[in-house]
Order: structure tokens, then C-alpha cells, then sequence
């Protein structure tokens, strides 16, 4: 079982830019494809963000519109979403999560098919 720690989540005013990290437990996590999720209050739970077990490939969800960039470090063990030019309607719990199996990604967005989660990390942002 991975563990996995998100942070880099705060209170920030729109037009400013934050860097969420997952950190993940064990020596495993190269060869699983990672995926950025979120919850706004009131909301289902959305998919941000994917990227393959080697980080050559990336997807994301149409809302993103090119702000956010996910990279991983697969020496540091570590899932990265830079977040920019953050809207009110970002606001939202960030969670990452690791895909099913390993070495596959099937560049999914449903959240149905990530089996380990983070507790998430609280990101707000003002007007």
C-alpha cells in the first residue's frame, strides 16, 4: 500500500501561481501513472491532470486551458502540479492519486480507475 502526502496548498489571490507536491512512499512509484484530482465545496470530486508512469506523456481537463503543468521527479518519489494564473474557481481540496496498474495509464480521467489517494491539500483563492 503507497502512502501518499500532498502540500504546497494555501490562500493566495487570483492571478498568482502555486506548486502542489504528492509525495509517495515505497519503490514503486516509477511505474505508476499519477493523477491530479479536485473537490470544490458542494461539488463531485474532477479530474485536473495525468501523466505516465515515465512522464513522457500528460493530460488534462478541458477547464485547465493550459494554466497547470503536472511533472513528476521519479528519484525524489514526488508528483508536482504547478498551478497559474489561479481563478476563484480553483478553489478546491487537490488530492493526487495513483493509477491502478503500473505501467499503464489508458490517459484515464476517471477517478474510478486511481486506487490510492492523498488526504489533500486546501487551495483557495480570493478575488
Amino acid at each position: 500500500q503507497v502512502q501518499l502526502v500532498e502540500s504546497g496548498g494555501g490562500l493566495v489571490q487570483a492571478g498568482v501561481s502555486l506548486r502542489l507536491s504528492c509525495a509517495a512512499s515505497g519503490r514503486t512509484f516509477s511505474t505508476y501513472a499519477m493523477g491530479w484530482f479536485r473537490q470544490a465545496p458542494g461539488k463531485e470530486r474532477e479530474f485536473v491532470a495525468g501523466i505516465t508512469n515515465s512522464g513522457i506523456a500528460t493530460w488534462y481537463s478541458d477547464f485547465v486551458e493550459g494554466r497547470f503543468i503536472i511533472s513528476r521527479d521519479n528519484v525524489a518519489n514526488t508528483v508536482y502540479l504547478l498551478l497559474n494564473s489561479l481563478r476563484p474557481e480553483d478553489t478546491a481540496i487537490y488530492y493526487c492519486a495513483r493509477y491502478s496498474r503500473p505501467y499503464d495509464s489508458t490517459y484515464s480521467y476517471s477517478d474510478a480507475e486511481y486506487t490510492d489517494w492523498g488526504q489533500g491539500t486546501r487551495v483557495t483563492v480570493s478575488s
